[in-house]
């Protein structure tokens, strides 16, 4: 392999190196969140509280979105991905009511 492959090989190993160093942070900051988020559907169920609530969550994607464009990330895959977050939150606190 000549020089400028090898070198190819070695940022590409960086690379993949940090993307599966990412990928460890995101599943263990989406753990952390889903064991908040179980913590406030218990506290809901036990006070017969709603299981969602649409004003914080449209707050949540909004603020979600401006993030993101200061983050220099896509909007819409922002909005999506909290979106899917927020509807398996309800769905958990779903559960916890019944």
């Amino acid at each position: 392999m000549n020089t400028d492959a090898n070198r190819a090989q070695a940022l590409l190993k960086e690379h993949r190196d940090s993307i599966d160093r990412l990928d460890a942070i995101l599943v263990y900051t989406l753990a952390e969140r889903f064991k908040q988020t179980q913590a406030v559907g218990k506290l809901k169920a036990e006070h017969d509280l709603p299981p969602s609530d649409p004003s914080r969550e449209a707050r949540q994607i909004e603020r979600l979105e401006s993030l993101s464009k200061e983050a220099d990330l896509d909007p819409e895959f922002a909005k999506k991905f909290l979106t899917f977050i927020i509807s398996e939150v309800i769905r958990h606190h779903e559960k916890l009511q019944k």
